[in-house]
């Protein structure tokens, strides 16, 4: 009976010490996305003319946004730059996120998850990148030229903002494919002989994909949907590279299968 009890104040005192420990790495991340709010906020109004130039640069000379809401000039503006100071703390998140699971990692595994840690983080980036610099100019130019003569296309600014922060939302997540790729693979969720036997089904499923998230425009869809298809076969090419050893085992234990059967 002692022993159940001293086994039952173990696993207690370890479940304290675990949420102890994710309060502490909560409480870093969200300071860290206080301090980049500060800056943010100050050059709120900067930062949303910087993010609403792709739309500015496709209407009629002299033409602006405007705000149906009262209190819309403002609260925008403010709305932008917490995002951004997401987007600027995401490193330290993710690291205080890491630093939370990585004592249960085994010191390979832990070696093979910096890098992909690093490389989301650097996909993300460039996925929000890839949507500011080409997929902007060219849905807002799409939509823009398409607007029947009898009326004036004047987008709100809050609605522009929720169409600009989606494409980016959903551009920075499509570029961590090669990482959503690697890590099926490497904890055996699905076979690369999976994969690469049905790609007709992938490329249909992120068909789906684009349709559902991207605004109604096909340079929008299309936009997304050739990066992340290529990003998937990327994926693939870097699982044959980082999981050689793994892959071989599991094709060896899939013919031992097929022999017994």
């Amino acid at each position: 009976m002692s022993d159940t009890n001293h086994n039952e104040h173990l696993a207690e005192g370890s479940l304290i010490s675990h949420l102890l420990e994710l309060r502490n790495r909560l409480v870093k991340a969200a300071i860290a996305i206080a301090i980049a709010f500060a800056p943010c906020a100050f050059f709120a109004n900067k930062l949303f003319a910087v993010v609403g130039k792709p739309m500015i640069d496709q209407l009629p000379p002299g033409s602006k946004m405007i705000s149906t809401s009262v209190v819309g000039s403002f609260m925008v503006p403010i709305k932008l730059a917490l995002l951004c100071s997401l987007v600027l703390a995401m490193p330290v998140i993710l690291y205080q996120l890491w630093a939370f699971v990585a004592p249960g990692l085994y010191s390979k595994e832990k070696r093979f998850a910096i890098p992909l840690l690093l490389s989301s983080i650097t996909l993300f980036y460039v996925g929000v990148a890839f949507a500011y610099l080409l997929v902007f100019p060219a849905a807002f130019h799409f939509l823009v030229r398409t607007t029947p003569e009898i009326a004036q296309y004047m987008p709100d600014i809050a609605s522009f903002l929720d169409v600009a922060t989606l494409l980016s939302f959903v551009f920075g997540l499509a570029f961590e494919i090669p990482v959503a790729t690697i890590l099926l693979l490497w904890t055996g969720i699905v076979r690369i002989n999976t994969l690469t036997q049905n790609r007709g089904y992938v490329l249909i499923g992120l068909s789906v994909f684009t349709a559902m998230v991207t605004p109604p425009d096909p340079i929008s869809m299309l936009a997304l949907l050739i990066p992340m298809y290529l990003l998937f076969e990327l994926g693939l090419i870097a699982a044959r590279i980082m999981l050689k050893d793994k892959l071989a085992a599991q094709a060896a234990e899939a013919a031992q299968e097929q022999t017994a059967n």
